[in-house]
């Protein structure tokens, strides 16, 4: 069997304990293995609650099988914290990455990278060591988490130290250390899967050719829209200072509101895309993402804005959202930058606040009224009938001639050549 020792790694690396993300799943215990035999060195494990729907007390039950301390085995539900303060931001900005993608696992990077550097500072710990392979954006976005929180810390990234070559090596070393491999993990896994509360991404073996449609097994979150009901859903979302806070008038925490847009868009199908984006370490990738409660929230969002923004600021919240996007898919929560702008989005969130309201139909989203003692939508100014003299359409002349006045001069001189 290949070799599992990093050249560089071991006793001379110098690390006591390291605080290892872990799921519980077969490839953080192989790595919570590896990382006793080649550094030898206390391990803490901590595992988060995003609401990806999977049991995590057995996450607790392995890590003392494999001999972790009561003591150093962390488990804790960040669903709140999740949304109030990682998701919710991110959508006072519309954020989408390449017009598409609503960041629905980079944004839960940066919350497990805190916890863990939390515990680390807790426990005493001087490494952290994350199961991100070293072709994806996860090792990145992890890695200036850590590092800009605790700008000392020690990294540990196994799937750029080991040689492993294959996954029959990793189970033939599960096997060897009689690490437990359920039968559905014996034999090639069709695609790889990440969720939370926010969303399921898929990527991987059946979904590396993006000339060929995902198989239906490949959803994990939504029905198919053509077997959604054959009757419209009609939701009311209400909002303050950008955020959601209440559903058909019930107000909610923001982890329940997620959790029952997340019901609703499931259950019409709502949320599927099907994209190739560009990593930001250089390849692009296929996968296909399910953010049901995301895809309604964000048009309930816009919606609110659309009456209660000035267009100025609308437009310039527009005109930055790419930036902030690619901040978060790129990793840099914590920046100086991303912090800039998100205190300008808040800024522009102050009075977005009121009632949208929505009607679902098998994968679509329609926005059908929105209102807001916050409005700045006139119905006398905008009204084709008598507006009782609150505009004077001659004003118009004027204001067509000045923004004309550039155009003409060009004009004139064109048609000089």
């Amino acid at each position: 069997m290949t070799s599992t020792r990093a050249p560089e790694a071991g006793k001379a690396s110098g690390i006591k304990k390291v605080v290892l993300a872990y799921s519980g799943g077969l490839d953080t215990s192989i790595i919570l293995k590896w990382l006793q035999e080649t550094y030898g060195c206390e391990v803490v494990t901590f595992t988060a609650d995003l609401g990806q729907g999977e049991e995590l007390e057995p996450a607790r039950k392995k890590a003392e099988l494999m001999g972790i301390k009561p003591a150093n085995i962390f488990i804790q539900d960040l669903r709140e914290d999740f949304v109030a303060n990682y998701v919710f931001p991110m959508f006072r900005a519309n954020a989408l990455y390449e017009g598409i993608y609503l960041l629905g696992t980079s944004i839960a990077r940066p919350l497990i990278a805190k916890a863990q550097i939390d515990i680390a500072r807790l426990t005493g710990a001087d490494a952290v060591c994350h199961g991100a392979t070293g072709k994806g954006n996860d090792q990145v976005r992890f890695e200036l988490s850590y590092y800009a929180l605790e700008p000392g810390i020690k990294i540990i990234a196994p799937w750029r130290e080991w040689h492993f070559k294959g996954r029959e090596d990793l189970l033939e070393f599960a096997r060897k250390n009689q690490i437990p491999v359920a039968k559905d993990k014996e034999g090639e896994s069709p695609f790889s899967v990440d969720a939370n509360l926010l969303h399921s991404s898929s990527e991987g073996k059946v979904l590396e050719d993006p000339a060929v449609k995902a198989p239906e097994m490949v959803y994990q979150r939504t029905i198919s829209p053509t077997a959604a009901p054959d009757k419209v859903t009609t939701v009311k979302i209400g909002f303050l200072k950008g955020d959601a806070v209440s559903i058909d008038g019930r107000k909610m925490s923001p982890a329940t509101i997620l959790k029952t847009l997340n019901d609703l868009g499931r259950d019409n199908g709502i949320g599927r895309i099907d994209l190739v984006e560009n990593r930001f370490v250089g390849m692009k990738s296929r996968g296909v993402y399910e953010t049901p409660g995301g895809t309604i929230l964000l048009a309930a969002h816009r919606a609110i804005e659309s009456i209660t923004l000035d267009r100025g600021a609308m437009h310039l919240k527009d005109d930055i959202m790419p930036r902030y996007a690619e901040l978060i898919y790129y990793g840099f929560w914590f920046s100086p930058e991303r912090e800039m702008l998100q205190a300008l989005i808040d800024k522009s969130q102050e009075h977005v606040e009121g009632e949208v309201t929505l009607e679902l139909y098998k994968g679509n989203v329609m926005t059908v009224g929105r209102e807001s003692a916050k409005s700045l939508y006139s119905p006398t100014l905008v009204t084709f009938e008598d507006d009782k003299g609150a505009y004077d359409q001659k004003d118009a002349a004027g204001f067509i001639k000045l923004n004309a006045l550039r155009l003409r001069t060009l004009g004139a001189r064109n048609r000089k050549e």
